[in-house]
């Protein structure tokens, strides 16, 4: 009788684990950090953690078993992608196709991860007992927190290193989180009083018919270059075909609330009951942090300095402010921007401007993870 008591079994790394849910909860509630995802995500760790109850992933045959599934299976990312479609205005990026290249300059955090993962697991390898480094596969699904888009992540580690999905997601979808703190230091750091003060021109208005055309010939065009990213790109453009054909409003309403909030509760209890202290308690996952605000920070960097570049290209006509953009963080990193531009000249309105390399760098990090499983699925 007294075994059967979960207290009787607990330890030092499921008591970590509970105290690093109760930290996320208190994220979550008091300081309000993007809640919707956190809230669940921490509930999931602590119910995960304790022993005997049996409500991780991984004890088959329960609930939390059948609802990871969705993850495991790279179900959930793909339907959050048609939500997210349905809430995307691809119209700055239309009339202003130059700032899809600050979109670009911000996927330099995925190869910044890439790149470090890799590094830090050979230089840790010798040092760290049981510690062999990180795969090509892992190094990639590490990267792709860099996207600073948590389904893309959720996609790519599916696929490449289901092992880490839980350390990736609980790092990228942290980060997304964090990026009211994490971008504007960079974005000051890198841009001076002057290109802050720039006065963008107002954003064109897109027809109709350039919104209708978009993303059904982006479809076809990935669909045919790079077929490995066309689930998750062919899902976006239907989300956005939807809302902008002006025929489907039921469709709107219900993807856009309903099924998006409930794929987020899902996702966020799921990645949750996944994180047991055996699998996420591990010198991987310090590492996986780690990359993951090296990510964060280096797509960031790499946004902002395409758009000093674009800046002198067009003498004044590009405020640099919304180069933090360049990371896919929908629509935190456009509202720190108009933000910050608000702070540095009253007549700046640049959240519809940062919303055109946002919008660019969903598609460049989806691409970029379609390359990634053609070449090492």
């Amino acid at each position: 009788m007294i075994a059967s008591l979960g207290f009787m079994e607990i330890g030092i790394p499921q008591i970590i684990m509970i105290l690093l849910a109760l930290f996320l909860g208190y994220l979550a509630i008091v300081k309000k950090f993007e809640p919707l995802l956190p809230l669940p995500l921490a509930f999931g760790i602590m119910i995960a953690n304790i022993p005997i109850a049996g409500l991780s992933a991984y004890d088959e045959g329960g609930l939390f078993h059948f609802l990871y599934q969705g993850v495991s299976r790279v179900i959930y990312p793909p339907l959050i992608f048609l939500c997210i479609g349905t809430m995307t205005d691809f119209g700055p990026l239309i009339t202003a196709p130059r700032n899809a290249l600050i979109g670009l300059g911000g996927q330099l955090g995925i190869f910044a991860a890439f790149g470090a993962s890799l590094l830090l697991g050979n230089l840790l390898s010798p040092i760290i007992p049981g510690f062999d480094g990180f795969s090509i596969k892992e190094a990639a699904s590490i990267g792709i927190i860099g996207s600073s888009d948590g389904p893309t992540s959720l996609f790519v580690a599916g696929r490449l290193a289901p092992d880490l999905l839980p350390s990736i997601a609980i790092a990228a979808f942290s980060y997304m989180a964090l990026v009211p703190f994490i971008q504007p230091p960079i974005m000051r750091a890198l841009t001076t009083d002057k290109e802050r003060r720039v006065v963008m021109p107002p954003v064109k208005h897109a027809t109709k018919k350039q919104k209708i055309v978009f993303p059904i010939a982006l479809t076809l065009i990935t669909l045919l270059i790079i077929p490995s990213s066309g689930l998750l790109v062919a899902m976006l453009m239907l989300g956005n075909l939807i809302k902008e054909s002006g025929v489907t409003n039921r469709y709107i309403h219900s993807l856009q609330k309903e099924l998006l909030n409930i794929l987020t509760l899902l996702v966020g209890i799921s990645i949750g009951t996944s994180a047991t202290a055996d699998r996420f308690l591990d010198p991987k996952t310090l590492i996986i942090i780690f990359s993951g605000l090296l990510a964060f920070a280096s797509g960031t960097a790499g946004g902002i300095l395409v758009a000093k570049l674009l800046c002198k290209i067009t003498k004044g006509k590009v405020n640099p402010l919304i180069g933090n953009a360049g990371v896919s963080a929908m629509p935190m990193a456009a509202r720190i921007s108009q933000k910050l531009g608000q702070k540095y000249n009253h007549s700046n309105h640049l959240l519809m401007h940062a919303m055109g390399p946002i919008v660019s760098s969903t598609i460049g990090s989806a691409l970029i993870a379609g390359i990634f499983i053609a070449f090492l699925s």
